[in-house]
Parts: structure tokens; sequence; C-alpha cells
């Protein structure tokens, strides 16, 4: 259930459109490239604020605790690289990443979520196409969602999350920007 946001988000990003390899592009000339574009005020650090499912009757769920930590870097080109976990996460008893537990290895993917790829806005549309993830079926994968941007803070939806769907809940996902 916790693995829903990153796409980025889910990110951002894993939605349920297919976006194909669409790669974001700076003004090349001609009417259809131009449409796709990376705007300066998505460039930058990006901070987490929230990642939720939200479901029909209201109730959120937390996928990574009330005080999630995440960071989502995107350059000028649109490249980016994604990174969320729960804060205060219980390290692996024997201090040993090949040596964990059913229990520490169930944790350690729940409890974070990364990838990379890019990103672009369209049409009022963020369109985002994941080359690798820590969950590896978002690999490859990439969609697009409607956003908000209020002063400093970016809000999309994540209609079809990876967890809750069947339920009827879709993905909130909220981040803050840092420069």
């Amino acid at each position: 259930m916790r693995l829903l946001c990153s796409v980025f988000a889910a990110a951002v990003l894993a939605l349920a459109a297919s976006a194909g390899n669409a790669q974001p592009q700076q003004g090349t000339g001609t009417a259809a490239a131009d449409m796709l574009r990376v705007p300066d005020w998505l460039v930058g650090t990006w901070t987490l604020v929230r990642c939720d499912n939200v479901y029909p009757d209201g109730h959120r769920v937390e996928l990574y605790g009330p005080h999630p930590q995440g960071l989502w870097m995107i350059d000028a080109h649109g490249h980016y690289m994604m990174q969320m976990v729960r804060a205060g996460r219980a390290p692996f008893a024997a201090g040993d990443k090949s040596k964990g537990t059913p229990e520490e290895y169930r944790a350690a993917s729940l409890d974070s979520n990364a990838h990379f790829g890019s990103v672009a806005v369209m049409d009022k549309q963020m369109r985002t196409h994941i080359e690798q993830a820590s969950f590896p079926n978002w690999n490859g994968h990439g969609g697009s969602t409607g956003y908000t941007l209020d002063g400093n803070q970016l809000t999309y939806i994540v209609a079809k999350p990876s967890s809750g769907a069947a339920e009827g809940a879709h993905g909130e996902v909220v981040w803050q920007k840092l420069d």
C-alpha cells in the first residue's frame, strides 16, 4: 500500500494512462515538440509534504507515516530522481543488507520508494516516464495527470494507485519547492 507514490510519483507517477516514451524537450522550433516542456517553475529540488491514499468516504492513509521524507530533483531537461521514505525506519538487526529477516525486507520495501526518469508539462498535464524504479513493475511506464500549483506547493492526483484502487481510492502527492 505504501508503494503508491512514487508515482511519482507517481510519481507523479505510475499513472494509469500510458504516456509512451515521450521525452521532455525545450523549444525545438516545431509546434508539437514545443507543447512538451519543462517549465522553469518545475525545475529544482522539491521536498515531500504528503503522500496519501484518499478513499471515497474522505479518510486518508498516510503511506509513509505522518512525517514522510522525500526529495524530487528535476533538471532543466526534465530528467528527475525521486525518493520517498518513512521517517524513523528501523535498521536491520544484523547490520548487513544481505542478512535481513523477511520482516526487515518487507518493511524496507514498503517504507521506501525511489525512481528516476523524465517529466514534462503539456496542456496543463504533467507527463512522466519512469526509466527505473525500486518497484520494478513501474520500469518503463509513464502517464499523465492534472496538477495544481499553489505558490511553491505542487499537488497531483494519481487516479489509479498501485494500492487501494479496488477500494476506490486515489493517490494524492504534495511537494514543496526548496529553491
